[in-house]
């Protein structure tokens, strides 16, 4: 089986608008390609770690059969942006030269409302154990990160994944630990199917297909956090991370499952 991952890289062209107010300030953008991207800068708010939490929990999603937009990376040329007559996004766009990462845009998509919109428990189940698996912390009420597009449910913004990237020495604690805030995921009260979808996940989930997808992961960001000189060394704790935590799912999952209970 090809096990294979691997990312389009197109050229922006055209800076449309900022999407929304916030450290990270995302932007409507225009590519070579002819299409419309979301894209995510280096520059902002965690820089190069928020973009590596992207790829990978969008990447991880998409090898478990959920519905993310295509991400490419998306060079950004010295001279982009030079006209910007907004001072902080123009600071943002020099600060963000080089490789960055974007979505493909969903045009006419809606923001999923968990009030009035139903969810299938087991398509339920498969986000939160995502989201347990990735540790995600931004799934929530008040921001789902979820859209719905062409009447299905999409899922974006994982940039807020990987706790560990931000205390690198722990990644350990961080790969075996408990997750408490899944208590506030938004589909935890819907998600009844934890245990079969983790059966499932599991399968799916190979060593190799979590290589291949670490190994995404472009070496300037690896190199850009400090964390380690070697591009690879950073690269392998990525894919220790992932297979160590894959390991403990049935100890997550019970935890999801004991936080449902408690909210149910």
């Amino acid at each position: 089986m090809d096990e294979n991952v691997t990312l389009r890289t197109v050229n922006v062209t055209r800076y449309i608008l900022p999407l929304r107010e916030g450290g990270s300030l995302p932007a409507l953008a225009d590519a070579d390609d002819g299409f419309k991207y979301v894209l995510k800068f280096r520059g902002a708010g965690q820089r190069e770690k928020a973009l590596i939490a992207e790829l990978l929990g969008g990447e991880i999603a998409r090898a478990l059969g959920l519905k993310v937009p295509e991400l490419v990376f998306a060079n950004l040329d010295p001279a982009f942006g030079r006209s910007e007559g907004d001072e902080e996004i123009q600071d943002l766009l020099k600060g963000s030269q080089g490789l960055n990462l974007a979505l493909h845009f969903l045009s006419s998509a809606i923001n999923y409302d968990p009030v009035a919109m139903s969810t299938d428990p087991k398509l339920a189940s498969q986000i939160v154990w995502l989201d347990m698996f990735i540790t995600n912390v931004d799934r929530t009420f008040r921001n789902t990160n979820m859209l719905i597009w062409n009447r299905e449910l999409w899922l974006i913004d994982h940039g807020a994944s990987f706790l560990f990237q931000h205390a690198w020495v722990n990644w350990r604690k961080n790969a075996e630990g408990p997750f408490p805030i899944i208590k506030n995921h938004v589909l935890l009260p819907v998600a009844s199917e934890l245990e079969a979808v983790n059966e499932d996940f599991k399968k799916i989930l190979t060593h190799e297909k979590i290589k291949a997808i670490v190994n995404t992961i472009p070496e300037v960001w690896l190199l850009a956090g400090g964390d380690s000189e070697d591009a690879e060394e950073s690269r392998q704790v990525y894919l220790d991370f992932l297979t160590l935590r894959l390991s403990y799912s049935d100890q997550f999952i019970k935890e999801a499952q004991d936080a449902r209970t408690a909210l149910i």
